[in-house]
């Protein structure tokens, strides 16, 4: 893995545990998704919006973290030539675009799957050469509206989150689903190995998230970096900027916050969703689940409304609120399952969200699975 000089320094004051804020290991993680070396080949991919599961000859394995997103590969000069390109939590539409660096096209074969969000594809790719792969479906540049889904907080349902799945299947148009934190109850390799099948198997869509608290639970979200992704990230489908962040501490990371802000400036003028796990304010505060600081949630949610936000979507509180910030529509919708909340009289849930690049929220409408 290759990380730049000043993440490589942060990463040894985290293995010695010298000096560093509650999030700043998992600031530094990030800073690593998506970049992987192993025998003379090396590969990067852009924004950290997929982890590098396999890097072997012949052979790469890519779970996606957005609905598109392109990887630079350096190809050594002892690489096979015949490569086996696998990206799961693909859209389904998918299509790969493949093209050496001076933009001549590369051989490729899409290859059947039984699953509909895995998509693998045979590519040639010449030793000695730096190659670009770009996966994305054909409508992820236009701006036409589109809805996709908003869940959060499964943790010790996740047995039982086939049934959310399969409500989620019957609406045809939904494009994607948004996760707002508390994939699993403890974070382990298990738990997110089984999320992630249940999700192949039970939906035709993918799921791009960002971690919970409940990810930090072992060894700081180590084993959430290395199978999802990153926890702070930002794309674009559409014309929509979705931006995530790590907030499980109750916080932001300073360099998390430097981050978002980038974010927020590059979308001023344009549909802006940003989505966290611990929402900034509690809006009934019946527990306490905002955060830590007030001043700073006051902050934060002043910096989102004053680059025009469109939408902000939370889970942590296991209920459904409907709410603004900061004059921002904000929505918890901590459904998946976890231990409920019941002061609202609403139980498994997930959000069903229109949006529009040129004319922003369209609907936020509550979608009841008990």
């Amino acid at each position: 893995m290759r990380v730049g000089v000043k993440a490589g320094v942060l990463a040894a004051l985290v293995s010695s545990g010298c000096g560093m804020r509650p999030a700043e290991n998992r600031a530094v993680a990030d800073s690593k998704v998506g970049q992987a070396q192993q025998g003379g080949v090396t590969l990067s991919v852009a924004d950290g919006l997929a982890t590098v599961r396999e890097l072997a000859p012949g052979t790469l394995v890519l779970w996606g973290n957005a609905p598109a997103f392109t990887a630079r590969i350096d190809v050594g000069a002892q690489a096979p030539s015949d490569w086996l390109v696998t990206v799961r939590n693909a859209m389904p539409d998918a299509v790969l675009v493949a093209q050496e660096e001076g933009g001549a096209p590369l051989a490729q074969e899409a290859l059947p799957q039984a699953l509909p969000t895995v998509k693998v594809w045979r590519v040639a790719l010449r030793a000695g050469t730096t190659a670009r792969l770009s996966v994305a479906p054909p409508d992820s540049e236009s701006r036409e509206p589109f809805r996709f889904l908003a869940l959060a907080d499964v943790q010790e349902a996740l047995p039982r989150v086939g049934d959310i799945y399969a409500r989620m299947r019957r609406d045809d148009a939904a494009r994607f689903i948004l996760f707002a934190g508390d994939l699993t109850e403890s974070g382990t390799r298990d738990e997110l190995t089984e999320f992630q099948e249940r999700l192949e198997a039970g939906s035709r869509i993918p799921l791009y998230a960002t971690l919970g608290n409940h990810e930090t639970f072992t060894r700081d979200a180590a084993e959430y970096h290395a199978l999802v992704g990153r926890g702070s990230q930002s794309f674009v489908f559409k014309g929509v900027r979705f931006s995530v962040v790590d907030s499980s501490n109750g916080t932001l990371d300073p360099g998390v916050e430097e981050q978002l802000e980038g974010w927020l400036a590059a979308s001023r003028d344009g549909t802006h969703v940003v989505a966290m796990h611990v929402p900034p304010q509690d809006p009934v505060g019946l527990r306490g689940g905002g955060f830590a600081n007030r001043g700073e949630a006051a902050g934060l949610m002043g910096k989102m409304a004053r680059a025009g936000v469109d939408l902000t979507l939370y889970g942590h509180i296991h209920s459904y609120y409907s709410f603004t910030n900061g004059g921002i529509p904000a929505f918890i919708s901590g459904g998946g399952g976890a231990i409920p909340e019941t002061f609202d009289g609403v139980g498994r849930h997930y959000l069903s969200v229109e949006v529009s690049a040129d004319d922003g929220l369209q609907q936020a409408a509550l979608v009841r699975v008990d």
